[in-house]
This record gives C-alpha cells, sequence and structure tokens, in this order.
C-alpha cells in the first residue's frame, strides 16, 4: 500500500466481478492492480477487458504480488474458506463475497484467521452500505417508527431447472439459500439481531440442492421476521420493517433499493429517494478501502460477528430442508 493508495486484487473473474470491477472509479485511493483466475487465459480477458495492468494464471501468484493489499474474492461459495485463509496468512486483507463461506465451520476458520493475523476482512453484503438502507437504519435510531417487532422479506427469480449450472450444483454451493436467501436473512439479522430460533421448509431440486423456502426467524421477545426465497419464480423483492410507532417499506428489489417509503403512526407515507453511486458497489468497496488505509480490521457496518450469526443461520436453513453444504479443500493455493 503506498501512502494514497490501495492495491486491488481480483480473484474469481467472473460475472459478479465484472460489475464490481467497473465501480472502482468512485472509489478515492483504490487501484485495482490486477485479476487472478485458475485459468490465465480467463484472467488476461478479464485484465484486458477491464483495463488492467496485470493478470494472474494461479491464486499463489496474486498473494506474492507485493502491490495488492487487498483481494475481492469471487469464486464459488465452496471455494471462498481456501482462498480466504491462503489470503491472510499471506498478509492481505479479503472482502469476501456473500455467502462468505459454505460452511460455518469455515466461516469460523476464515474469521479466526483473520483475528490472529490481524487482517481486514468483511463479507460483501453491499446492501447494508445501499444509501436508502442506510437512511433506514438511520430512521429507526432515530426512533421514526419505535422498537422493531417484525421484518418481512422476500426475494425469488426465474431460473430453469439445469443440472449443469451453478446454481443447482451442489459442488458449487448451488441452492436458493447460499445466493438469494443470504439478503433476506442478512437484512433481518442487521436489523433485528440474531434470533433464538429458525424454522425453515422449502423444496429441493433433483440434484439435491434447495429450490424454494419459507423462513420464520423467532425472538425470546416475540418478535419476528418472515422471509420467502425461491429460484422458481419472480417475486416482488420487498421488505418491510415494522416497529411499533410505523414502518418502512424498502422498494424493490430490497437488496440494492432506490428509495424507502417511511409512514408514521397516524401520518401520510412519505417517500425518501437516496441513489446508489455507480452499480451500487462502489459503497461498500470506499468503506473496505477506508477501513484499511485508517489500520481497521473490521467494518463497524458488516462486522464479523454478523456474518458469521448469518452463516449459522443460512446453514440451519438449510439442514432443515435437507442440504448439507461442504468446503471446497481441492482449491489449489
Amino acid at each position: 500500500m503506498t501512502a494514497d493508495q490501495v492495491g486491488w486484487g481480483i480473484v474469481g473473474p467472473g460475472r459478479i466481478a465484472a460489475k464490481v470491477v467497473g465501480d472502482f472509479t468512485h472509489v478515492d485511493g483504490a487501484r485495482v492492480v490486477g485479476a487472478a483466475s485458475r485459468s490465465l487465459h480467463r484472467a488476461r480477458a478479464f485484465a484486458d477487458e477491464h483495463g488492467l495492468e496485470r493478470s494472474y494464471g494461479s491464486y499463489i501468484e496474486v498473494l506474492a504480488d507485493d502491490e495488492v493489499d487487498v483481494l475481492y474474492i469471487a469464486t464459488p461459495h465452496p471455494q471462498h474458506h481456501a482462498i480466504a485463509v491462503a489470503a491472510l496468512r499471506a498478509g492481505k486483507a479479503i472482502l469476501v463475497e456473500k455467502t462468505f463461506t459454505a460452511t460455518v465451520a469455515g466461516a469460523e476458520d476464515v474469521i479466526t484467521t483473520a483475528r490472529e493475523h490481524q487482517r481486514f476482512a468483511m463479507e460483501a453484503m453491499w446492501t447494508r452500505f445501499q444509501p436508502a438502507i442506510v437512511a433506514a437504519r438511520d430512521l429507526i435510531a432515530d426512533g421514526a417508527i419505535g422498537e422493531v417487532r417484525q421484518l418481512q422479506a422476500d426475494l425469488g427469480v426465474d431460473r430453469p431447472y439445469d443440472p449443469s449450472d451453478r446454481m443447482f450444483d451442489p459442488t458449487q454451493g448451488g441452492g436458493a439459500m447460499l445466493d438469494l436467501g443470504v439478503y433476506p436473512v442478512s437484512l433481518a439479522q442487521h436489523f433485528l439481531g440474531t434470533p433464538d430460533r429458525v424454522t425453515a421448509s422449502g423444496s429441493l431440486t433433483p440434484t439435491g440442492v434447495d429450490t424454494e423456502a419459507g423462513v420464520l426467524l423467532s425472538y425470546a421477545d416475540g418478535r419476528v421476521a418472515t422471509l420467502a426465497v425461491s429460484l422458481r419464480h419472480h417475486s416482488p423483492g420487498a421488505a418491510r420493517i415494522v416497529g411499533t410507532g410505523g414502518w418502512i417499506d424498502i422498494m424493490p428489489r430490497f437488496h440494492h433499493p432506490q428509495s424507502i417509503v417511511l409512514t408514521r403512526k397516524g401520518a401520510e407515507p412519505e417517500t425518501i429517494t437516496r441513489p446508489q453511486t455507480g452499480g451500487g458497489y462502489s459503497h461498500e468497496l470506499i468503506e473496505v478501502t477506508d477501513c484499511i488505509r485508517a489500520g481497521r480490521t473490521e467494518s463497524a457496518v458488516m462486522p464479523l460477528d454478523d456474518t458469521l450469526a448469518v452463516q449459522r443461520i443460512l446453514n440451519d436453513i438449510c439442514e432443515q430442508l435437507g442440504v448439507v453444504h461442504r468446503e471446497d479443500d481441492t482449491v489449489a493455493v
């Protein structure tokens, strides 16, 4: 890291990484050095397309580059654990695409390693950094809707079943929960805290991954979150946070909203619009870059304890549905 720039490396140059890398133009003090893949051809193609200086044909190469301070890890879920641990041990900070890992044990190991090596680590849950979500958080902190008691959220996409697709491949962490369910679960954990009980029902694909689920998060004091996810059909992608003095609607799609609607008890609804910068990924990239420059090892907005709590909820849901995820121990780093 130079005095004024944090060097970034992209690991897993796929569809999401292509969207994320475009938002670095909105991040002061950050420079994307290069992209790494187990395929040098793929890394070079990504680097050429996005104007990056370097391409790496293995993960070990990017770990050895002294100009790379932080890795954005966007490989399939089961590969996150091995790459993240290797990166931390090599002295790199990490931003790991959601879902953080495939298993609770994997998440625990990454977090323990980050803390032992005193390196920055964060889950790339961009929702928490969206300006509209920040506005909702500030309103709730100011008591605009009283005590938060309930949360409702849905997220569904129409993904035709294809056993060769990563989304339906159990070895690649396929299924609705790790790709879609992480959003409503993380939203509920953010505004209600970690639940005392998790109850889930749903269905599986012929390959054995979860294709849809209804989830109830229950709290000892009577608070609840009702969540729904699906790969079988589209859904509005809306969320509502209900308090004793009103409610806040997070407009579709809630995981990257442009606006919220505040309804105070006895008052007319008030629409609050907070546009994203760029594609919406810039906000989490700014957080990571600023934290690293300040010498912090965790984000106050997306702390590692929250990531671990969400991981436990997700794996609990999956196991109730009959799905057991595993980390990929074959990743060469």
